[in-house]
């Protein structure tokens, strides 16, 4: 366990270090971004700017962004198109990542079950040689001692995803 403990935490140390400065300049944005803290601030400044400009309307007769406030509208528009591409850019490194981190837990999976067989073919294998232990046939013993080929779960999976579903043809009726 900490062996494999240890191999995820290298993992996402050397995602972190391959990350070149413009992308950590965006992640460090994102993560300010995403605060409560900056949705208050952000709430706080567009009170301040209606609020300022409404009393400078009402007081100086001056405005430097009269209702409906296009400068305001303006400038939340550009703030929302930035965050959205900081938002995206961050996403983008977090989905490179989760495909690593599912190619090993891949791996894993499947040597867990070439090793799983292995074990089944041995504990068979002392069953049939153990004169104390009755010799049978033991099918599904057998079909689990074969080790899953990746390739046809895989064409196994693709199938099904493209093949429709019996429930979709037969109206939710169960097959």
């Amino acid at each position: 366990i900490e062996q494999t403990v240890r191999a995820i935490a290298k993992l996402h140390a050397d995602h972190q270090q391959r990350a070149t400065f413009p992308e950590r300049l965006v992640e460090s944005a994102t993560s300010v971004l995403g605060r409560p803290a900056f949705v208050v601030f952000v709430l706080l400044a567009v009170g301040i700017w209606i609020g300022g400009n409404l009393v400078l309307l009402q007081t100086a007769h001056f405005a430097f962004d009269k209702p409906p406030f296009a400068w305001l509208q303006g400038v939340l528009t550009a703030m929302a198109l930035v965050m959205a591409a900081l938002i995206l850019t961050t996403q983008r490194r977090a989905d490179q990542l989760t495909g690593l981190r599912e190619q090993m837990t891949l791996e894993l999976a499947i040597l867990t079950e070439q090793k799983a067989a292995k074990l089944i073919e041995l504990i068979e294998e002392l069953r049939t040689d153990s004169p104390q232990i009755k010799d049978r046939v033991d099918h599904e013993a057998s079909e689990m001692a074969s080790r899953a080929d990746p390739h046809e779960v895989l064409d196994a999976i693709e199938e099904k995803n493209h093949k429709p579903s019996a429930s979709a043809d037969n109206s939710g009726a169960k097959p």
